[in-house]
Order: C-alpha cells, then structure tokens, then sequence
C-alpha cells in the first residue's frame, strides 16, 4: 500500500546526471503495539529541499507537520507505504518493516541511483526492477536529510492514521500516545482487551489474550 507524489515540472533525471538521484528510506512505528508500521521514500534535485530537516523524533509535532508539507512539495519524488497489523503478526515486526520500506521504494515515480535506508539492513528489492546501489546508515537519520525528510513523512503519515484509528476506536487514546506502550494505553489495554489493530505478536498484547482464555 503506498501514496506516491512527483513535481510535475520533474518528470525525469537526465538533467542531474546518472549517478545524481538519491532516495532517503526510513520507517516510524516499529515500537508501538498497536496500528501499522510506516516507510517513506523521497528523493530531492539536487538543490531542492527545505531547510531544518532533523530526525523526526528530536523535532516538535508543529515542525513535523510543517516539513512534511515542505518536503512534498520540493521533493522530486516522494512515496509513503505501509505493512498492516495482519502482517506484522504473520512476518514479524523486522520482516513488515521491510515489506513497508520496498512498498515505499516501490511507490516512487523516479527510480533512483543510490538509496541510503536508516538502520543496520536494507529490504530486499529482488524482482523490483531497480537497478541501483544500497546502503545502510545506523543514525542515518541525523546525519542524511535524504534519510531525515522520510523520517518526517514516515512519522506525520503514521501519525495521522493513528489519529483516524482513534475515531474508530476511541477507548485506546491512541490520537495521543499513537499505540505506544504508556500507561494509560497499558491500562486500557489490560481493562478492555486488544482491539483489532493490536499487535498480537507482541508481549503485552499476547498477554492479555492468554489471561482472558
């Protein structure tokens, strides 16, 4: 499942060179226990991009917000995706997270020359059709802003679903802690049972489900 953007005026990479194309890949929502696991993608022309791009999670909700919409609109190309709460269970969290980061990489409108994913492991891109090298940078969201602009669309696109999820199932508060583990969610969790985008793969999920047969 992917959202995907491209400036129209960009449609393609021949006046940056072959080797000139770089897409940042990072993820948000590999803690929490319950929703999906988000990936973003985007890759910028050489001299566009936004000033103040920081690894999403040093920044305040307010700048997210406004760089996200920055990033979207100076990107040469940007995709969001995801992997479910189903597939996370089935694939476990480290497999969906891929699965969420080549839907991303997929979703883009541009192939790139080189991808930098934030991390220690990069996803399988076999029978992908790009035909690009690939790097893993751990932290490589502070230190790209390739890696730090999908960081931010990564988080403000979870972010939002969590906060549709909410309307849906509003005894969690998952609008405020977006499915991690506090204590109110714990205290919910514990009162209520697991809902159907809880993680079931994880502990304290697994938990209440066992005290409740």
């Amino acid at each position: 499942m992917h959202v995907d953007k491209r400036q129209p005026m960009q449609q393609c990479a021949m006046e940056f060179g072959s080797s000139g194309l770089v897409a940042g890949v990072d993820e948000a929502g590999r803690g929490p226990l319950a929703g999906p696991v988000f990936a973003a993608a985007v890759i910028f022309a050489p001299q566009g991009r936004p000033d103040g791009l920081r690894d999403s999670k040093i920044l305040n909700e307010a700048t997210r917000e406004r760089l996200a919409l920055e990033i979207r609109a100076q990107a040469l190309c940007w995709s969001v995706a995801w992997a479910d709460r189903e597939e996370i269970d089935a694939l476990n969290i480290l497999r969906a997270t891929m699965l969420a980061m080549r839907r991303a990489l997929l979703g883009l409108a541009i192939g790139p020359n080189h991808i930098l994913v934030d991390g220690n492991r990069c996803p399988d891109l076999g029978g992908c059709g790009l035909n690009c090298s690939m790097e893993a940078i751990v932290g490589g969201d502070a230190l790209r802003e390739e890696i730090s602009a999908a960081s931010i669309l990564a988080k403000t696109a979870r972010d939002a679903a969590m906060r549709r999820l909410d309307a849906i199932y509003p005894a969690y508060g998952f609008a405020g802690h977006k499915g991690y583990g506090t204590a109110a969610h714990r205290e919910a969790l514990g009162s209520k049972g697991p809902c159907p985008i809880h993680r079931r793969s994880f502990a304290p999920v697994r938990a209440c489900l066992e005290r409740a047969t």
